[in-house]
């Protein structure tokens, strides 16, 4: 709080958090807006009814604020940028020429955002057809549940992909600016705003549905969990490296010594959206493909009998295992894409640096390896029991939903793991602009 207060003394971040809260402000205002032919009297009054969200789009739903239901122009949200980012960066490991643009500096990070751009309204466009379809066909809200209004035909059908896609589109435009004009995180601070939306109207229905020993027990429970993640999220393993004595034109510089600081949860959120987001897929394309069928033959097989009730269950025993299994699988993949423990070790070697008591090299590299390997089990075990957490919570009653129909609670682990990562990294992004304004007064 005294980095927020300093701040708002300071002139030009003043108007950075303005603006970024005129930003925040005008997301909201769109995630309330609905795309033209949606009875929005109707989605109200049955969004209202339900007794919790659709389990295809709860993480989606989640990110947006509610919007997704609601159907509004900023209902796909944030999740194509966030998809389209993820894909460009694994992308950089399979394509030798995503592989060079990373190593360009700032050219080639501009070139690589032109990328998540373009794939970024092909996945909006996908994901908003596919919204779309299933209300075509009430499908969205549940079976048989209206949510256009009568007479909406193909043309109609059309303009509200458009505006959903141009929505989306909108959306990442608002991050970017918040990125480069306000205080920065922006497609971040866009997911906290609507998380943080959902937190009155949870806490509330789980205060009308459980009583309020539970609410208290649910609030004490929420708090440990913010320090169980905070400790986690700061917690890091400081590796001792040492510089040698080197020439650099005619100047000599002395011994160095200093640290390489290994995150525990070096993967952060995203494992578990790649996670949530595989395990939505096959019910997902089920749904557009069923929802057309009349021939009961064709719904009622194994596949729906077995696999699609266990996917629509996320209290299912199964379900939690297969969620937990792949989100541990997604962390060690993430952080081998992302953190080459070789490339590492070249470095260090090419500055003349070393590990006290470790050889240079392929030594050093496999030292590195194995520290991480070490840091992941227990970061990805953190990150599996954070994320699974909302679906015993679902099976004890505690959620304001019934069991087996499931959602993301925003008190639950996923959501709480969201909201304290993007306080932290804004906090520190806030303090490090009041350091550089402070050192600038100082050397005018």
């Amino acid at each position: 709080m005294s980095a927020i207060a300093s701040a708002f003394k300071n002139v030009d971040l003043r108007k950075k958090i303005l603006f970024t809260l005129a930003m925040i402000v005008l997301f909201r205002i769109g995630s309330q807006i609905p795309v033209p032919g949606v009875d929005y009297a109707s989605i109200t009054q049955q969004i209202r009814d339900l007794t919790s969200q659709s389990a295809v789009y709860s993480l989606i739903n989640l990110f947006s604020g509610g919007a997704l239901l609601r159907l509004s122009i900023f209902a796909v949200g944030i999740m194509p940028y966030i998809t389209a980012s993820i894909i460009v960066q694994l992308l950089t490991v399979v394509i030798p020429k995503f592989e060079q643009l990373k190593k360009e500096g700032q050219t080639g990070q501009a070139k690589m955002t032109e990328y998540t751009r373009y794939l970024t309204v092909a996945l909006a466009l996908l994901q908003s057809s596919g919204i779309v379809a299933l209300a075509d066909r009430k499908q969205l809200l549940g079976q048989g549940i209206p949510v256009l209004k009568e007479g909406t035909g193909i043309f109609g059908l059309v303009v509200m992909v458009m505006v959903m896609t141009s929505g989306a589109v909108l959306v990442m435009w608002i991050g970017e600016l918040i990125t480069d004009r306000g205080i920065g995180n922006g497609m971040s601070l866009l997911i906290f705003a609507g998380i943080a939306t959902s937190l009155p109207g949870q806490g509330m229905r789980i205060l009308q549905n459980s009583g309020g020993f539970v609410f208290g027990a649910v609030l004490v429970g929420v708090l440990l969990l913010i320090i169980g993640v905070v400790f986690i999220e700061q917690g890091q393993r400081r590796i001792p490296v040492q510089y040698a004595k080197r020439m650099i034109g005619r100047r000599q510089y002395g011994e160095t010594s200093t640290y390489l600081p290994l995150k525990v949860n070096q993967a952060g959120v995203i494992p578990v959206i790649f996670a949530s987001s595989l395990l939505t897929v096959p019910i997902l394309i089920t749904q557009i493909i069923q929802s057309g069928s009349h021939d009961a033959a064709t719904k009622d097989n194994w596949w729906n009998r077995n696999v699609m009730t266990v996917l629509s269950d996320p209290s299912a025993w199964q379900y939690i295992i297969v969620y937990f299994a792949l989100i541990i699988f997604f962390s060690f993949f993430y952080v081998f894409v992302q953190y080459d423990p070789y490339d590492q070790a070249d470095n260090m070697k090419k500055y003349g640096g070393f590990i006290p008591g470790i050889r240079p090299g392929r030594p050093t590299a496999e030292y590195l390896g194995y520290v991480m390997n070490r840091l992941l089990v227990v970061g990805s075990l953190y990150l599996g029991v954070i994320a699974v957490l909302p679906n015993i919570l679902i099976n004890m009653g505690v959620t304001g939903g019934q069991a087996g129909q499931g959602g993301q609670m925003p008190f639950g682990g996923t959501a709480v793991l969201i909201l304290v990562s993007v306080a932290l990294t804004t906090v520190k992004q806030l303090e490090s602009q009041l350091m550089q304004a402070n050192y600038e007064g100082f050397l005018k």
